[in-house]
């Protein structure tokens, strides 16, 4: 069976028990979930539904619930944390890693988080606070403090031991080698570990040109690094190169997935807290403020429009092939601003190769341009019957086509260097330009040759 026809099963059971009362049938089929496909289910249920299913879970599973907590994410795992007492969620929260304990809290509303820190126990709560002294989004706030480290003076025969001793560390890719005062000196992949003599001193075998990060460093600049040298897990070390956490690959794997779903809502004028199931008044509120400046821009292009309506009442005709020129600048912009955008992310676009992406994408526009130009001009003359009317449109859009390639590079790139995302408000800017440049060039191409259109 495809997965998500059996997670629609699954859902339609677990919805079904839970009108029924089957408390205890539900709880068997719960438990039988794995993490990854209880969060798919709980994000598939409405929100009252995902509370009953979760409370029951919880209180008869605690590690199975708090672990699919984690794959759910901390907002919504939070909210169903949010109405417990402090107690109770302290006492499940220290069960998970601490990165993933540290996020869950500081999604709860502060007196409560506060009450819980205070309540776990005193190891945990200060490895979850000393997480949360680092700024969002950085490394230092997604690391695990646990890393597994050892001494540069050990042999590998001493290595095998202390790693098949530990019980305390969430998972070893690689043993790294720091020195007395625990600056990170080196590093070791299991492989080699186990294919050396075991009398092998680390210090020998250890690779010296490694790859870390700091603490501040951003979380997707991380996730670059990851991806760029195919790592399983990247160190992270303070300002004095002490090694003070790891992130794992599956750390990374989210980051990289909740960047681009944050990148995508906000292409779309969309808040990144929004999901399919988000209340309907809290959906009005986080996209009301977009459309609200959309609205704004909107009238900005109307009042272009305003500027020739003694042209559009002697040529009723040019209102039937406005919004052509228009809709097509601004899907051409959509699509540049698109790959700009994501070029931005991936650090392959900066104010230095610009140039040659503006040349690249004018090029494009250009021939886009043409081609698209002659195939609307061809169209309006066979619909009107008046060729003036199709070469006007096919000039507008060779205008309007390169002015959309052109602010889908100089918008994103400007509003980088004012430290705004890129992805936040492109889209407005560059609908507003692309309308604006459309009307303009159409009806003030319209005025300036009127004399040889076909008037009605």
């Amino acid at each position: 069976m495809p997965a998500t026809r059996k997670l629609d099963v699954v859902v339609d059971s677990v919805k079904r028990l839970l009108r029924v009362g089957a408390t205890a049938n539900l709880l068997n089929l719960l438990q039988k979930q794995h993490p990854a496909d209880l969060a798919q289910l709980l994000s598939a249920l409405q929100e009252r539904e995902r509370h009953a299913a979760f409370s029951i879970l919880i209180e008869r599973n605690g590690r199975l619930a708090m672990e699919a907590l984690s794959e759910l994410g901390p907002e919504t795992g939070a909210s169903l944390l949010a109405d417990r007492s402090a107690d109770e969620i302290a006492r499940f929260v220290q069960e998970l890693p601490s990165d993933d304990a540290a996020a869950l809290i500081d999604h709860l509303p502060e007196e409560l988080s506060s009450a819980v820190l205070e309540l776990m126990r005193r190891k945990d709560s200060e490895t979850v606070e000393n997480l949360l002294e680092y700024p969002e989004q950085t490394a230092g706030r997604i690391m695990n403090p646990k890393v597994f480290a050892l001494s540069e003076e050990l042999t590998v025969g001493e290595a095998i031991t202390e790693i098949q001793s530990s019980r305390d560390v969430e998972m070893v890719f690689y043993v790294y080698a720091v020195d007395a005062r625990r600056h990170l000196v080196g590093v070791v992949s299991l492989r080699r570990l186990l294919l050396v003599a075991p009398e092998t001193p680390l210090k020998r075998i250890m690779t010296t040109d490694l790859i870390s990060v700091r603490v501040d460093t951003d979380q997707e600049e991380v996730a670059r690094q990851v991806a760029s040298y195919n790592l399983l897990a990247i160190p992270v070390v303070d300002e004095e190169n002490k090694l003070v956490g790891v992130i794992t690959v599956d750390d990374v794997i989210d980051v990289i997935k909740d960047e681009a779903t944050e990148d995508i809502y906000r292409l779309a004028g969309v808040s990144g807290d929004e999901r399919v199931f988000t209340p309907p008044f809290e959906s009005l509120r986080l996209r009301f403020p977009w459309l609200a400046i959309n609205l704004v821009t909107a009238f900005l292009a109307a009042a272009v429009v305003g500027l020739f309506e003694g042209t559009i009442a002697k040529v009723t005709a040019l209102a039937v092939f406005m919004p052509i020129v228009a809709g097509m600048g601004g899907n051409a912009a959509t699509q540049t601003l698109t790959v700009i955008v994501r070029g931005i992310a991936l650090g392959e676009l900066t104010w230095a190769n610009a140039r040659k992406a503006l040349l690249k994408e004018v090029t494009v526009g250009l021939g886009n341009g043409v081609t698209i130009g002659v195939l609307a001009a061809g169209t309006a003359w066979l619909v009107r019957g008046d060729p003036m009317i199709g070469l006007l449109l096919a000039a507008a859009l060779l205008i309007n086509l390169c002015v959309a390639a052109t602010a889908g590079i100089l918008v994103p790139l400007g509003l980088r260097a004012l430290k705004v995302d890129p992805a936040l408000g492109s889209s407005v800017f560059i609908t507003t330009l692309t309308d604006m440049a459309g009307f303009a060039s159409f009806l003030g191409l319209a005025t300036i040759f009127l004399r040889y259109l076909q008037r009605g």
